[in-house]
């Protein structure tokens, strides 16, 4: 049996990590790609409970780790509970071609470990500070695909978009980098294509659609 490929979502507290996991899902169903999910926390399964609650997914595809430490220690320096989880998922769901591992919340510093995912994706947000990609954090620096989100709020908080994405530019050249507002679904299919592609998630075609149909699909 195949092993599913494992792509993070790693990011700040609040950056919307959890809302692109449930903005991806119904996309990953519609092009036909079996999917589960993991979430990490410290003390809670607050998370997987509202993505079981969601309706996008089986409840029975999402488990929890509680980390009980920092939450990069679980994805980073011993993921043993995060590939104890994935096996368990892949037990249970032959098929299954992708696990979406969602770190707790963290600093800029946060990064996946490549014994545990084979792609990650970084989430900041503009309400963060338009400082924030000028900080250069570590997990910024090395994701696969950097997600810049809450775009709508930008003129909210004083965020210069312009500045962001230029330092964005300066920091991650030549590397995927989508600014997005996950709440209306701005970027989001540009984010999808990122990922299908990046991540090799896809044959070229699935269910008769190639990838760039996949990511433009309505």
């Amino acid at each position: 049996m195949a092993e599913a490929i494992r792509i993070g979502i790693g990011g700040p507290v609040g950056s919307g990590k959890t809302r692109l996991l449930e903005r991806l899902l119904p996309m990953f169903r519609e092009a036909g790609i079996d999917t589960a999910v993991i979430t990490n926390d410290l003390m809670t399964d607050e998370d997987a409970q509202r993505v079981r609650r969601s309706g996008l997914i089986d409840p029975d595809r999402v488990l929890a780790v509680e980390t009980g430490a920092c939450p990069h220690t679980a994805i980073r320096e011993d993921p043993s509970a995060n590939l104890t989880a994935v096996a368990q998922l892949e037990a249970a769901f032959p098929g299954l071609r992708i696990v979406l591992i969602e770190s707790g919340g963290d600093n800029l510093a946060a990064t996946f470990t490549s014994d545990l995912v084979d792609y990650w994706i970084f989430v900041i947000d503009t309400a963060a500070g338009d400082d924030i990609p000028r900080k250069k954090g570590i997990g910024m620096l090395q994701a696969d695909l950097l997600v810049i989100n809450k775009i709508d709020l930008a003129p909210l908080v004083g965020a210069d978009l312009g500045r962001m994405r230029s330092d964005v530019e300066l920091a991650r050249p030549g590397r995927a980098s989508i600014f997005t507002d996950l709440r209306s679904g701005a970027g989001l299919d540009e984010v999808f294509g990122a990922v299908v592609r990046g991540a090799m998630v896809a044959d070229p075609t699935v269910n008769g659609a190639t990838v760039d149909d996949m990511a433009s699909a309505p």
